[in-house]
């Protein structure tokens, strides 16, 4: 029968990582990814390709298969990431995809070629409505070439699956009457049309002194013929651009606002009524003037992150400082940051000392201490020192160039509510439209009143039809508050997640790196035989190959001790439990107390003093060696000094169930609950069983967001009803796995995104309510013939304006 020791050996040796099996191939396995892009490839990229890679196995794999495809002529850059196990290939046009894919397989890996990639996207000016966005859409739908278009009426922008010209584009949406310009990878809001108000108002200017001198006129001696041509003349200067936008709508068959109004303008001076047409236009072009503002001014929420970061850095070449433009800096290169400076690129300090203002980045008040080694980010301010920076990514791939595109993504994104407000205006429309046509025809008839007071009627009823106000009242405020969110440091991934933000009760947090600091040091080493040295040298050996917080605090204070590691082969790590490997030709183990028992380790006589140092609120680390305990390292985490201040002010914002979940100990939970004013912790927890415990607290009833890193609480973090990571700003992996992130690496933003969210929900449902009263008053009216034209067009464009000015108080909300 085999013993222990042999039993834990085999164990450990059938767990072990086959890249790391031995030495010499942890040399060259398991190092870490290196970037071997062209650095002096300046060009823009004519064609651009992303594989999905099969069989990469560990970082050298990515790194040997990023060199091959590299060498190809005609590849200006090549990007392979082994964590997603995707290569990204810039060419100069002359290399067909299928010549990639072949050297992809040459080297030993799978690949497909990839779908043709032909989506480009607009920015729309000009759209005073959703309505408009629909004509826009409609009328692309229906052009040969083109496979797929969304128009986004909050954020301005259309994307497109096409094969048609930029100049097509344009000109298209020229006829429809609007401007538009391709999104580029580089922008800055002054590269975006003025958002002043008397922007676009030419029109509506001539045509506001056009209808004064038809009413002076009318109110003199003068021949009514000249009040008659003045006001007709408000009508076709004031009604030229919403006319033109018509006819198009008309012809891609959609009942839009401009179809509606001008309908009622054009009505209204066949029946005799010409100033009460001229005011309908001229208060319409009036409204839509000033909403295109005030909706702008939404639109630019983000446009203050385009202008944070320099266009151009100062390069080290040779022995000087040149000045070149971010594009022309490539990976690898030495950048310097002069005092007061903003930094353009993502980078790490190799020399210097300074404080960085990061506020614009992660919405923290106070600038932070950088050293060498330390990480920096495009558009953060260097304060007083200068600083000499190695550049890590290029400018679409800087942290600021990913919170730009993940907002941009989100602000675009449908909420609930606004796909209910979509189908319900979808329907009611063509309800009152034919409401209103048969106003006209069938009174007069049927033998009931004239025609004139009938048509008089419809036409207003025309103009109610119109539900502009209800259709923006979701989307303005979610891209106002999306946008007011990126300026504090917090990505709210769309409005779907604001309004589930919105109606959170419960929230749970994970421990380590949330809470605490997730900086545990080292507070005790005890070694059974008394060679403390040797305990903590296998301990680090061991923990080398783990990246969780507390293997990092061991191999540290082996460091500060100046205790050397030894060789080892066969290592593996344990989610949650621990790691193992062999040394010296022998297996050890170091890890939770219940995994080295699993693994036949006796622990009785250490069991009550892993009680005592669990109760002092450290976690323990026991080394075994299959048989027995051979010591032991106690390592303990401090809480964050905003960690309580955050839970109190989440309890203020009726937040009443907050959890602590980790996989330390009952002791150092209890402590480190108690400390952040929580009531309630759940302890020992595994990755998988996080997620069991947040799918517990919904099933008690409650709304469950989990707040964590983003690494290893991803399945709590998919599970809850929201995701929340921190540290965003220093962790790729925390921007894509959760649904909402706080760039800072810390609590203090939590409080005021529930806020925000909140007060967004509440202005939502104020905004729809106030649009659905105002149309249900106008049509009111109608009946008793209380209704006029030009009070028919203030229900909706005024609404309109209130709704957009009541969704811009999410602006004035501050973290």
């Amino acid at each position: 029968m085999a013993s222990k020791e042999e039993t834990f050996e085999r164990k450990t040796a059938e767990k072990g990582c086959s890249c790391c099996s031995s030495d010499s191939e942890k040399e060259d396995c398991c190092t870490p990814e290196e970037d071997h892009a062209d650095e002096s490839a300046n060009d823009t990229p004519a064609n651009a390709y992303t594989f999905q890679v099969e069989g990469m196995d560990c970082p050298s794999c990515a790194s040997t298969l990023q060199k091959g495809v590299y060498r190809l002529p005609g590849v200006q850059e090549a990007k392979v990431q082994y964590a997603t196990g995707s290569m990204q290939v810039s060419t100069d046009g002359t290399l067909a995809p299928a010549m990639i894919k072949q050297t992809v397989q040459r080297l030993g890996y799978n690949t497909e070629l990839p779908a043709a990639d032909t989506g480009e996207a607009y920015n729309i000016y000009g759209m005073d409505c959703g309505s408009c966005a629909a004509t826009v859409s409609k009328h692309f739908a229906q052009l040969d070439g083109v496979r797929d278009v969304q128009v986004q009426f909050a954020t301005g922008k259309m994307t497109l699956d096409h094969e048609l010209s930029q100049e097509r584009v344009k000109g298209e949406v020229r006829r429809l009457g609007f401007e538009a310009a391709p999104v580029t990878e580089r922008r800055s809001s002054s590269s975006q049309p003025e958002t002043s108000p008397l922007r676009g108002m030419t029109n509506t200017i001539i045509s506001g002194v056009l209808l004064l001198a038809g009413i002076a006129s009318s109110l003199t001696p003068a021949p009514a013929i000249i009040s008659i041509i003045l006001y007709l003349s408000v009508i076709v200067v004031g009604g030229y651009k919403p006319a033109k936008s018509a006819y198009f709508a008309i012809k891609s068959r959609s009942l839009d606002m401009n179809v509606l109004m001008m309908g009622a303008a054009i009505g209204a001076p066949l029946i005799g009524e010409y100033f009460e047409g001229a005011l309908v236009v001229w208060l319409f072009a009036l409204g839509n003037a000033l909403q295109q503002y005030s909706v702008a001014k939404t639109r630019k929420s983000i446009s203050h992150l385009m202008d944070l970061a320099p266009a151009e850095a100062w390069v080290k070449a040779g022995d000087t400082w040149v000045r070149r433009p971010v594009e022309d800096v490539g990976l690898g290169q030495t950048m310097l940051i002069k005092p007061g400076e903003k930094i353009p690129l993502d980078g790490t300090i190799r020399e210097g000392n300074s404080m960085v203002d990061q506020s614009p980045i992660t919405g923290e008040s106070l600038p932070i201490d950088k050293a060498s080694g330390d990480k920096v980010y495009a558009g953060t301010l260097n304060d007083f020192g200068s600083l000499e920076v190695e550049v890590t990514a290029r400018p679409e791939d800087t942290t600021l160039a990913r919170i730009i595109h993940l907002v941009e993504e989100a602000q675009g994104q449908q909420a609930p509510t606004q796909s209910f407000v979509d189908r319900f205006a979808a329907v009611y429309t063509p309800i009152v439209f034919a409401a209103a046509i048969a106003v006209i025809v069938v009174p007069p008839v049927i033998g009931i009143g004239g025609w004139a007071d009938w048509v008089y009627r419809g036409l207003a009823l025309l103009v109610v039809a119109c539900p502009c106000a209800l259709v923006i009242s979701t989307p303005v405020a979610i891209v106002s508050a999306i946008g007011n969110a990126a300026k504090q440091g917090v990505l709210i991934k769309g409005g779907a997640f604001l309004e589930a933000a919105g109606t959170l009760n419960a929230l749970a947090f994970d421990k380590t790196g949330t809470l605490t600091e997730g900086k545990p040091v080292v507070e005790k080493v005890y070694a059974a035989d008394g060679d403390a040295d040797r305990l903590l040298s296998i301990a680090s050996t061991l923990e080398a190959y783990s990246n969780h917080p507390i293997a990092r605090a061991i191999t540290a204070h082996a460091g500060e001790q100046n205790v050397s590691s030894f060789e080892g082969v066969n290592f593996y790590a344990e989610p949650g439990k621990g790691v193992s490997g062999t040394i010296e030709g022998k297996a050890y183990a170091a890890g939770k107390p219940e995994w080295l028992e699993e693994q036949g380790v006796e622990l009785k006589h250490v069991e009550e003093e892993i009680q005592q140092l669990q109760n002092e609120g450290m976690t323990v680390v026991l080394i075994g060696d299959g048989e027995s305990v051979l010591g032991y390292v106690g390592v303990a985490d401090k809480i964050r000094p905003v960690s309580s201040e955050a839970v109190q002010s989440l309890h203020k914002n009726g937040i009443r169930e907050l959890t602590v979940l980790t996989g330390d100990n009952e002791g150092t939970a209890a402590k480190i609950a108690g400390q952040a004013n929580i009531d309630r912790y759940m302890a020992g927890l595994l990755p998988e069983d996080k997620a069991k415990a947040v799918r517990t607290l919904q099933q008690e009833g409650r709304r469950v967001g989990m707040v964590g890193d983003g690494i290893n609480d991803a399945p709590a973090l998919a599970t809850a009803d929201i995701g929340i990571a921190m540290g965003g700003a220093g962790a790729d992996t925390s921007m894509e796995a959760a649904d909402i992130v706080l760039m800072a690496d810390n609590l203090e933003k939590l409080p005021y995104t529930i806020r925000l969210s909140r007060k967004a929900l509440r202005i939502i449902k104020q905004n729809i309510w106030f649009a659905v009263l105002i149309k249900v008053a106008a049509l009111a009216l109608i009946v008793p013939d209380m209704l006029t034209l030009w009070m028919a067009v203030l229900s909706d464009t005024g609404a309109a304006l209130l709704v957009v000015a009541n969704s811009l108080r999410l602006f004035r909300l501050r973290g």
